[in-house]
């Protein structure tokens, strides 16, 4: 079997490219052709086996029209642009191929289900392609709305989690920072707009008068990241805060594993792998409510206000233990991506 996804790669070391690897390196574990071509600017190709970057839309069509391949499946999230529906039409149309999409944005679907329709461009280059793959329910919902057929789509959880990786090395800066703090708070995300990092910075001041030893670890890249500097620069609690990016995923899951309270706040999320990942390794999350966080998270307001997410920190913390909800490890997820391929290449 040989298969091709796009998709991001990264920075930043998002939860797409967390299920894409997956998929690539159990696709290669089992003797399969896989490769990777690389659909965002910033990707770092080099970093995984058989990737490509194009540089130009004309360059990612070109490997696709010459690349030899069985099963093309591009990994999308975010807004659904028309620039993404028309390479989607085209990874349908490809004579001789199977296609399959994996739509990642919850944010998307929960809005599109409203104005969606089925000989739109985006329902026609959904309805172009073999198979659907969907993170919840709202993407199946928002595929029907666009007049996908219920045999062509499947739900498919994109997480496989695992335990963080004894034999890496977190750095030392990181180490002395989470022990010099009671409790640990981490936050994983993109530092964009759509994240609340510029809230968490300021309610700092607030959970530091209920807990005067805690300290708060903001792991990310993003166009914010030296607005976020400044701000916390400008606090006389700077000491308390951490941002760093560039940390590779197993020092990741260290961290998290680490942390006393695991916070996702942003406007736009979909199934946040950070939040299952947080859930699996049993580390209390606070999240603001999307409408599909799974059982166990503690759910704040979108946007939450500052004494609300101080008091949710305050009352993790006070907590004697924490039961976290279900959270499914191992490849079984990604197993059943691989399913799909095999099913589809049988017809």
């Amino acid at each position: 079997m040989r298969v091709v996804q796009l998709g991001p790669l990264p920075p930043p070391h998002g939860g797409i490219y967390t299920n894409l690897r997956a998929i690539h390196d159990l696709l290669i574990s089992r003797g399969h052709n896989a490769s990777v071509i690389a659909i965002t600017s910033a990707s770092q190709a080099e970093k995984v086996p058989n990737a490509h970057k194009p540089r130009s839309a004309f360059q990612l069509l070109k490997l696709l029209l010459t690349l030899d391949f069985d099963v093309v499946h591009c990994h999308i999230g975010g807004d659904f642009s028309f620039r993404l529906a028309v390479l989607i039409l085209f990874c349908g149309i490809l004579p001789g191929k199977k296609s399959v999409v994996t739509f990642h944005s919850g944010g998307y679907a929960r809005e599109a289900v409203k104005f969606a329709k089925p000989m739109s461009i985006r329902g026609i280059a959904f309805r172009s392609v073999d198979f659907l793959i969907g993170v919840n329910e709202q993407m199946l919902e928002m595929f029907r709305a666009y007049g996908v057929s219920y045999g062509k789509m499947r739900l498919i959880l994109p997480f496989a989690l695992s335990r963080p990786d004894p034999q890496t090395v977190v750095p030392s800066d990181l180490v002395d920072f989470v022990d010099a703090h009671e409790p640990f708070l981490l936050s994983v995300g993109g530092l964009e707009p759509q994240y609340a990092h510029s809230l968490m910075i300021d309610a700092m001041e607030t959970v530091l008068q209920k807990l005067p030893k805690a300290g708060l670890t903001i792991v990310g890249s993003g166009s914010l990241e030296a607005k976020l500097r400044v701000q916390i620069a400008s606090k006389n609690y700077s000491d308390r805060i951490a941002l760093v990016n560039d940390v590779e995923h197993e020092v990741v899951l260290h961290l998290i594993e680490k942390a006393d309270v695991l916070l996702r706040l942003t406007q736009y999320d979909g199934d946040a792998i950070s939040v299952r990942e947080g859930l699996f390794l049993q580390t209390p999350v606070i999240a603001t409510d999307n409408g599909m966080r799974p059982d166990g998270v503690k759910l704040i307001s979108s946007p939450p206000t500052l004494n609300e997410l101080a008091e949710s920190i305050a009352e993790i913390v006070a907590q004697p233990t924490f039961q976290a909800g279900e959270a499914v490890g191992g490849l079984r997820n990604i197993e059943a991506v691989l399913d799909v391929y095999e099913d589809l290449l049988a017809k």
